[in-house]
C-alpha cells in the first residue's frame, strides 16, 4: 500500500480535495478533510475516481494515420505538418482547441506557443461552451475576470438564489454546503430558478419555472423593483459604480411591473412578488448561477442583469453576499487566467497589453487582435480558412453545437492533430495523429476552482504505455518549430513562469496577481496548499473576497452597471420546430462518458439517454413513456428514449449532453443543437433549439448482457451501458430477422462447443437466448416485439454465478427472476 496522496478531483468546478491510495492495482479515493472546498466531503463521481484509472481502452501509443509510431516520429509530424501551413497560409491558418481538463501550466504553454510564438490568437477551449459569457460579463462589470466572493458566503448567506443551476447534481458539495447552513438556521431560504422541475428546484423555498430565455426581464424587473422599494444603496453606487441611472433606465422600460414581468416569463405573478420581498428584504443574499445563465445567445446580458442587482444593493465582497459564477470544468478559471480564450491575452491581459506580455516572454511575435472563438474556429476548419487544429483534451465532435458540421469540418481538414487519453472517440476518428496523454492520477500541475483557490493535482500512477504529459507535448513540438523558451524541466518551472508573468507590468492594475508564489522551490510548489488568489506577496495568506473596500479594476476604478434590454432567443420556435430542447448533464456522467463512464457504478444512475417530454406534449405527439423517439432541429437529428415526467413544462424537452458514437447509436445532442452564440461571449446557445418530436415504430427491442463488447453495427438503435466485466445493451429495429436464432448466434458471438439455450413464441413476438461456456453464462439476449423485457439487475447477478444450476437456466428462458 502507497501512502495517501493529496490531490485534487477530476471532475467539476467545485475543485474537491480528495486523498488517493494505491494498492496493487486498485485505487481508493477519500474526500480531503483538510481542503477548504469539501471539508472530506465527495459527490458520487468523486468518490468513484479510483474506478476510472485503469488501462482499458487507453491510447497508449502514438499514431499517425492509424498506424503506431515512436514519439520522435509523430512530434516531428506535427511540427513540421504546422510549419509547412503557417509558411505557406500565415499563422492564422493553424489553430489549437483545448480545454478546461487541462492542468494551468498544460494551458499555460498551449497559450504561450500559439500566442506568442506562433503569433495567432487562434486559441480556444471548450471552456468557451460553459463559462464565457460569465467571463465576459465579469469583464463588464468589475473590469477583469474576477469572482468576489467565496464558498464560504454560501455558510452565512440568508438568502441563495439558484439561477440556471441544478447544483444538487452538477456541483453537489456546493448544494450540501447550502443545506447543511440551512439545517443549522431554519429561517434560511433558497430560491431556483429553473424552466425545470429538477431536483434542486424541488428542494427549495421557492421555484420560479421561468419560460427559457427571460432572465434579463426578470432581473430587470428585480432591478426596478428594488428601486421602487427604496433598497439600492445610494451611497454604494455614488461612491463606487456608475451606469446605475442607465441600468435603471432600461429596467424600468423592459419590466415596469410585476405583473408584466410574471407575464414574460410565464410564470405566477405571486412567485416573482415573493423572490423580489425577499431578495428586498436580505442583505446577505448570494446570487449562484451557471449553464443556465451563460449558454444563451444573450448570455452576457443575463449575467449582468445579475450583477447589476448585486451593485445596486452594494452586496458585493461582503460576507454572505455577492454574485458567484459556479463553473463547470475543474480547471476552467485556470484557462481563463492563462489565455484559454481566443479573445485574452496570458495573466487576464488584454491584446492592448500585447507588448509587454511579448517582453515578458521575449517572443519573436505576438497575437496583437483576438483570434476565432469555439463556433466560429469550426466553421473557419470547415471553410478551409483554418488548415490545421491541435485538439487537447475534449471532443467537438459530440460537445459542439451543429455537431455534425464539426465532423465535417474535421473530415476537409488539412492535418487535425488530437491528444486525448482515450483511444476510441468521436473527435479521435478523424485525427492524422494521435498523441497518447497521461490522465488524472498520472499528472502534476494546479488547477483552479470557481473561488479563485488554486490546488495542486498530483501524481499517484505511473502514466500507462507512452503516454505523457500534455506540457511536455506542447514544449516538444514547441522546440521541434524552432522557437527557443521551452526547455522546462517540469510544471513547478512553468508555473513559476506563470506567477511571475502575473505580477509583471501589474501594479494593482489587474486582480490576478499571484506573484507572491513566483519563488516557490520545487519543493515548495510540491507541498503548496490550496490557496485563493490574489497572492501578491510572500506572505501566502491568500484573499476570500475581492472589491472588499469598493475598489475595482476598471480604469476609473469604479463598477459598471450594465444597461441591458431584454431579447428572446436567437431561434423561436415554430409550426415546424414546435418544441423547446434544453441540453444538460445528469447526476452521475461527465462530459463525453469518456471517463465516468468507466466507473460502473456511475452508470448504473442514467444507464441510457432519455429525452424527457411533459406529458401533455407526450399525449400530443403519441408518445409512451420508454417510446423511441426521433428529435429534429434544422441542424441534425437523434433517437433516444422518451421518458414522461412532470419535471418539464409544457413545450419544453430536455436531452442530456454526454452520449455519443460510442455508447449509442444516434444519440449526439450536439447534432441538433443551434449554432447561435452571444454576440460578446461566443457561448452557444445550448438551452434553446427549436425541435419536433415524433414516435419511432420499431417491430422489436431488446436487451443484452456480454461479458465481452458485442458488435451493435446495423442496429436501427442501440445503446452500450459499460460495466464491470459485463457489458449491457438496448437494442430495437424496424424489421425483424428472417431466422432469429441465427441472429442472436451471431450477435453474442456464439460457436459450436457453445452451450445455447433459446426460447421463441413467433406468435407474440418473444425470443430470448443465452450462450453458456463450462456451464457459465456469458451472454444473453432477451427479444419482445412489446415492452415486456427483464429488469437487468437480476440478469447480472445470474453472470456472478460459476456455474446456472437448472432454476437459473429456466429464469433466463421464462424471463422471470430464479425462485429462491
Amino acid at each position: 500500500m502507497t501512502e495517501a496522496v493529496r490531490t485534487t478531483c477530476a471532475y467539476c468546478g467545485v475543485g474537491c480535495g480528495v486523498l488517493a491510495e494505491r494498492t496493487g492495482s486498485d485505487v481508493t479515493v477519500r474526500g480531503d478533510p483538510d481542503h477548504p472546498a469539501n471539508h472530506g466531503r465527495l459527490c458520487a463521481k468523486g468518490a468513484n475516481l479510483g474506478e476510472t484509472v485503469g488501462a482499458e481502452g487507453r491510447l497508449l501509443h502514438p499514431e499517425i494515420r492509424g498506424r503506431r509510431v515512436a514519439w520522435f516520429r509523430a512530434l516531428d509530424e506535427v511540427a513540421q505538418g504546422f510549419r509547412r501551413i503557417i509558411d505557406t497560409y500565415g499563422p492564422d491558418a493553424v489553430a489549437f482547441y483545448v480545454s478546461g481538463q487541462l492542468l494551468t501550466e498544460d494551458y499555460y504553454l498551449a497559450n504561450k506557443l500559439m500566442k506568442g510564438y506562433i503569433g495567432s490568437a487562434n486559441i480556444d477551449t471548450n471552456s468557451r461552451l460553459c463559462m464565457s459569457s460569465a467571463v465576459a460579463g465579469h469583464v463588464r462589470a468589475f473590469g477583469e475576470d474576477a469572482v468576489p466572493g467565496s464558498y464560504a458566503d454560501l455558510d452565512s448567506a440568508e438568502l441563495t438564489v439558484l439561477v440556471g443551476s441544478n447544483t444538487a447534481w452538477c456541483h453537489p458539495i456546493l448544494y450540501r454546503r447550502m443545506r447543511d447552513a440551512r439545517e443549522v438556521h431554519p429561517d434560511r431560504r433558497v430560491v431556483v430558478i429553473d424552466p425545470r422541475a429538477t431536483a434542486t428546484a424541488q428542494e427549495s423555498d421557492l421555484h420560479l419555472p421561468i419560460r427559457p430565455g427571460t432572465d434579463v426581464w426578470l432581473f430587470n424587473g428585480l432591478l426596478a423593483h428594488l428601486d421602487r422599494q427604496g433598497v439600492i444603496d445610494r451611497a454604494f453606487v455614488e461612491a463606487h459604480t456608475t451606469g446605475v441611472d442607465e441600468a435603471l433606465a432600461a429596467a424600468r422600460q423592459s419590466a415596469p411591473t410585476t405583473a408584466d414581468v410574471a407575464r414574460a416569463c410565464g410564470v405566477e405573478e405571486s412567485a416573482v412578488a415573493m423572490f423580489y420581498e425577499w431578495f428586498s428584504a436580505t442583505p446577505r443574499t448570494v446570487t449562484c448561477y451557471s449553464q443556465g445563465v451563460n449558454q444563451s445567445s444573450s448570455g452576457t446580458d443575463k449575467v449582468n442583469a445579475i450583477v447589476n442587482c448585486h451593485l445596486a444593493t452594494g452586496r458585493i465582497g461582503q460576507p454572505g453576499a455577492g454574485p458567484l459564477s459556479l463553473t463547470g470544468q475543474p480547471n476552467a478559471m485556470g484557462g481563463r487566467e492563462v489565455g484559454g480564450l481566443a479573445n485574452t491575452l496570458a495573466a487576464h491581459r488584454g491584446f492592448d497589453d500585447a507588448d509587454s506580455v511579448q517582453a515578458f516572454w521575449d517572443s519573436p511575435t505576438i497575437a496583437r487582435h483576438p483570434g476565432l472563438k469555439a463556433v466560429d474556429l469550426f466553421e473557419a476548419i470547415h471553410a478551409g480558412e483554418v488548415r490545421a487544429v491541435w485538439i487537447i483534451a475534449t471532443n467537438p465532435v459530440v460537445s459542439l453545437p451543429d455537431a455534425d458540421r464539426v465532423r465535417e469540418a474535421l473530415q476537409r481538414c488539412e492535418l487535425v492533430v488530437v491528444s486525448d487519453m482515450t483511444r476510441e472517440t468521436d473527435t479521435a476518428t478523424w485525427a492524422d495523429v494521435l498523441l497518447p496523454a497521461a490522465a488524472w492520477g498520472e499528472k502534476d500541475g494546479t488547477v483552479t476552482n470557481s473561488e479563485r483557490r488554486i490546488s495542486r493535482q498530483r501524481a499517484f500512477l505511473p502514466a500507462p504505455g507512452e503516454a505523457r504529459p500534455d506540457w511536455w507535448m506542447i514544449a516538444q513540438v514547441a522546440q521541434r518549430m524552432g522557437y527557443p523558451g521551452f526547455d522546462y524541466d517540469g510544471p513547478a518551472a512553468i508555473f513559476a513562469e506563470h506567477a511571475r508573468l502575473s505580477a509583471h507590468d501589474n501594479d494593482g492594475r489587474f486582480a490576478f496577481d499571484i506573484g507572491g508564489l513566483a519563488s516557490l522551490s520545487a519543493a515548495d510548489y510540491n507541498a503548496l496548499a490550496p490557496i485563493q488568489w490574489p497572492v501578491p506577496t510572500q506572505a501566502l495568506t491568500g484573499t476570500d473576497r475581492l472589491f472588499c473596500d469598493g475598489a475595482f479594476v476598471t480604469a476609473d476604478a469604479r463598477a459598471h452597471l450594465q444597461a441591458v434590454t431584454p431579447r428572446s432567443p436567437a431561434n423561436a420556435a415554430n409550426d415546424t420546430y414546435p418544441l423547446r430542447l434544453n441540453t444538460g448533464r445528469v447526476r452521475d456522467h461527465w462530459h463525453t462518458l469518456t471517463r465516468s463512464a468507466r466507473a460502473p457504478r456511475l452508470c448504473e444512475h442514467t444507464p441510457a439517454p432519455r429525452l424527457a417530454v411533459h406529458p401533455a406534449d407526450a399525449e400530443a405527439y403519441g408518445l409512451a413513456d420508454g417510446d423511441l423517439a426521433r428529435v429534429d432541429s434544422r441542424w441534425g437529428h437523434v433517437q433516444v428514449r422518451a421518458r414522461v415526467t412532470g419535471e418539464q413544462t409544457p413545450g419544453d424537452v430536455f436531452l442530456p449532453m454526454h452520449w455519443n458514437d460510442q455508447f449509442a447509436s444516434r444519440a449526439r445532442t450536439g447534432a441538433v443543437v443551434n449554432p447561435a452564440v452571444c454576440p460578446l461571449s461566443g457561448e452557444p446557445e445550448f438551452k434553446h433549439t427549436p425541435v419536433r418530436v415524433e414516435r419511432v415504430e420499431r417491430a422489436w427491442q431488446a436487451v443484452a448482457l456480454s461479458r465481452h463488447r458485442l458488435d451493435s453495427a446495423g442496429m436501427d438503435y442501440w445503446v452500450r451501458v459499460p460495466g464491470d466485466g459485463l457489458e449491457r445493451y438496448e437494442w430495437a429495429g424496424g424489421e425483424a430477422p428472417r431466422d432469429w436464432t441465427d441472429w442472436a448466434q451471431a450477435q453474442l458471438q456464439a460457436d459450436d462447443d457453445d452451450d445455447w439455450l433459446e426460447y421463441a413464441d413467433p406468435q407474440a413476438g418473444r425470443y430470448r437466448a443465452a450462450r453458456l461456456v463450462g456451464g457459465r453464462l456469458e451472454a444473453c439476449v432477451f427479444v419482445s416485439a412489446g415492452g415486456d423485457l427483464p429488469e437487468p439487475h437480476w440478469l447480472s447477478r445470474l453472470f456472478a454465478q460459476a456455474e446456472l444450476d437448472e432454476h437459473e437456466r429456466m429464469a433466463l428462458l421464462t424471463g422471470r427472476p430464479p425462485l429462491q
